[in-house]
């Protein structure tokens, strides 16, 4: 895939703007910050960290016609947030296997990644590597999320299924 994805944030103004990586995205013009609902794209993914299906090779068709958006959300309120906005949008809702966060916050922890990780590592595990690593720029720690992930993201990229996406997670992490 090489066209470029539009992006979409939706943020609920849960953690400090000056820290917030959808907001410096936006300021870049790397993504659209919304903070209403009714503004969303209709067709594409919306991130969410707890909905149970992996993002996986299947849904890559997805994004051709369609927008990844992000919620932007502080970790604390992350279940009213995501029961907040799946009542409010029709996208299809996809979680991403572990990662570790680079972002200085989470630094190293499986699966706490911030918008902008979540963002990269939708794009660059739907092929559209060039895209993740100019929204990484963005920040003096983004390249290390790739560095961080190289191996896992390249294995999961090239997943033949989300279920075989899934199980390669235990070959990374140890999961209970």
């Amino acid at each position: 895939m090489s066209q470029i994805v539009p992006i979409h944030a939706i943020w609920l103004e849960q953690d400090d703007p000056k820290k917030n990586t959808a907001v410096r995205l936006s300021k870049k013009n790397m993504l659209t910050l919304h903070r209403n609902f009714r503004k969303l794209p209709r067709h594409g993914i919306l991130l969410d960290p707890l909905c149970g299906k992996v993002f996986g090779p299947e849904d890559h068709n997805l994004l051709k016609s369609g927008s990844i958006v992000a919620l932007d959300c502080s970790w604390k309120h992350i279940e009213d947030s995501v029961d907040e906005v799946s009542k409010r949008t029709k996208l299809t809702r996809r979680m991403l296997p572990l990662l570790l966060a680079a972002n200085p916050v989470n630094w190293g922890k499986p699966g706490k990644l911030s918008t902008a990780e979540a963002i990269a590592a939708t794009l660059y595990l739907s092929s559209n590597i060039e895209q993740a690593e100019s929204v990484l720029s963005a920040f003096n720690w983004g390249m290390r999320f790739i560095e961080l992930n190289q191996e896992p993201l390249e294995e999961y990229r090239c997943a033949k299924s989300s279920s075989d996406l899934v199980n390669l997670q235990f070959e990374f992490f140890n999961i209970d």
